[in-house]
């Protein structure tokens, strides 16, 4: 009885040693191993895959952001187009309204003979320059006030007492802007101020 006994462990060790326990755990083995594989190479499919999608976001961004772009330009050259589509009409009238300013000046509105001609020149020009306010043409007649290099052209320059000096002291012609752009500089003569001159008794 106690040899059997004895026996029994054996066998039993014998059976969990045995080649198809080893070809099982090889198996396993080998099974574990392709999954680590598996497993890895999905990682870097998902790793390719995450980079190559935030790759096309970022080209989806700059794309929308440059059609943004292309909007706002079209949109800003539609408008400037819009604005500044009368300017070489306004160029031309420029001429008509000088005429009309040299008109008045050569006329006397009191004396009888010109009287009519200075009021229906001056209410013509006043009913044009009304006109072409209403399409953003204004009148820049800078007399009196400081030069500004940006809407004045100097013709010259001249001492006065009346004026201080870099003010404009007389309007030549009259310059004129369209919708705050410079149509044309008023030709002015520019005060150089007037040392005050002492008298000695």
């Amino acid at each position: 009885m106690s040899n059997e006994s004895n026996n029994a462990p054996q066998d039993q060790v014998e059976e969990v040693v045995t080649p198809e326990v080893v070809a099982d755990e090889a198996s396993l083995m080998d099974e574990l191993t392709q999954a680590n594989f598996r497993i890895e190479e999905l990682e870097q499919q998902l790793a390719e895959t995450q980079a190559e999608l935030a790759e096309r976001k970022d080209v989806e961004i700059r794309a929308a952001a440059e059609t943004q772009n292309i909007r706002t330009r079209a949109a800003k050259d539609v408008e400037q187009a819009r604005k500044f589509a009368l300017e070489k009409f306004a160029n031309e009238l420029l001429p008509v309204i000088d005429n009309m300013e040299r008109a008045l000046q050569g006329t006397d509105p009191e004396n009888e003979s010109t009287k009519a001609i200075y009021e229906g020149v001056e209410l013509t020009m006043k009913g044009f320059l009304t006109s072409v306010e209403k399409f953003g043409v204004t009148q820049v007649n800078p007399q009196g006030e400081a030069f500004n290099p940006d809407h004045h052209q100097a013709i010259g320059m001249q001492p006065s007492a009346e004026f201080p000096a870099n003010t404009v002291m007389m309007v030549m012609q009259k310059g004129y802007l369209l919708n705050d752009r410079l149509l044309r500089p008023a030709m002015v003569m520019v005060s150089q101020g007037g040392a005050s001159v002492d008298v000695e008794a």
